[in-house]
C-alpha cells in the first residue's frame, strides 16, 4: 500500500468517546471532533455543567453534532454500562477535571475517574486514549497536580496507545479575570507579574490540537 493510502486509512472516520465534554476545553474538543468528521459520543452527568444547571436537553443542545449518554464518571460500573455500553470505540478523549479544586475532588476526578476510564477503555478494546493534563504537573505542589500525574502514570502503564497533552494552566487564569474587570474590580497581578507571564492559547486551538493527536503518529505514546 502506498504512503498516501496508508495516511488515508489512518485518517478514516473514528468512533470517539469524550469525557468531560461540558467543560470549557471539553466543549471545544467536541466541536473540533465533529468538524473533523468523527462519530462523537459524549458521556456526561445528567445534571451537567457548572452547578449542575444544564440538564439533559440543554446539554444535548450544547454538544450539537454529538450523541450524548448520561451517567457517572465516578462510578466504574456506570462507565462500563452507560458510557461504553458494550459498543466499540476507536478513541477515548478525556478532558475530565475537578470543578471544586479540592484535594478530595482532584483525586476522585483527575485521578480515579480517569484511571477507571482507562481500565474501561482497555476492556472495551479502545486503541488510543488522549488525556488532557496540565503543564504545571512538571513541578507538582498541589494535590490536583499530583492527581493528574498519577493519572498520566496509570495511562502510560495501561498498554494502550496514549497521547498526553499538557497545555499551559494559565489560559483560564487570565480570561477568568474579564468578569472582574467588567464589574469594575482591579486586574490581579501575582508578584511582579513576571511569574505568571505566558502565551495563552485559545480553546479552539487546544481542542484542535487534542483532535490532531488521533491521526498524528508523532504524538502517540508520548507527552
Amino acid at each position: 500500500m502506498s504512503s498516501d493510502n496508508n495516511q488515508s486509512a489512518n485518517r478514516r472516520r473514528k468512533r470517539v468517546l469524550v469525557l468531560g465534554a461540558t467543560g470549557t476545553i471539553g466543549r471545544a474538543t467536541t466541536r473540533a471532533l465533529v468538524r473533523a468528521g468523527h462519530e462523537v459520543t459524549c458521556f456526561v452527568r445528567r445534571a451537567a455543567g457548572p452547578g449542575g444547571g444544564l440538564g439533559p436537553e440543554r446539554t444535548r443542545a450544547l454538544l450539537d453534532g454529538a450523541a450524548v449518554r448520561f451517567g457517572d464518571v465516578t462510578d466504574a460500573a456506570s462507565l462500563h454500562e452507560d458510557g461504553f455500553g458494550g459498543d466499540r470505540f476507536d478513541v477515548l478523549v478525556s478532558c475530565l477535571a475537578s470543578r471544586d479544586g479540592s484535594p478530595k475532588g482532584a483525586w476522585a476526578i483527575d485521578y480515579q475517574a480517569n484511571r477507571d476510564a482507562v481500565a474501561a477503555a482497555r476492556d472495551a478494546g479502545v486503541g488510543h486514549v488522549i488525556l488532557l493534563s496540565a503543564i504545571c504537573v512538571q513541578k507538582p505542589r498541589l494535590e490536583f497536580q499530583r492527581a493528574k500525574l498519577a493519572a498520566e502514570k496509570a495511562l502510560i502503564g495501561s498498554g494502550i496507545t496514549y497521547s498526553i497533552v499538557r497545555p499551559t494552566a494559565f489560559f483560564k487564569s487570565l480570561s477568568g479575570q474579564i468578569d472582574r474587570l467588567q464589574r469594575g474590580k482591579p486586574f490581579l497581578v501575582f508578584g511582579d507579574g513576571q511569574l505568571t507571564a505566558c502565551k495563552p492559547i485559545s480553546d479552539q486551538d487546544l481542542g484542535d490540537y487534542l483532535v490532531g493527536c488521533i491521526d498524528d503518529p508523532s504524538r502517540h505514546d508520548r507527552i
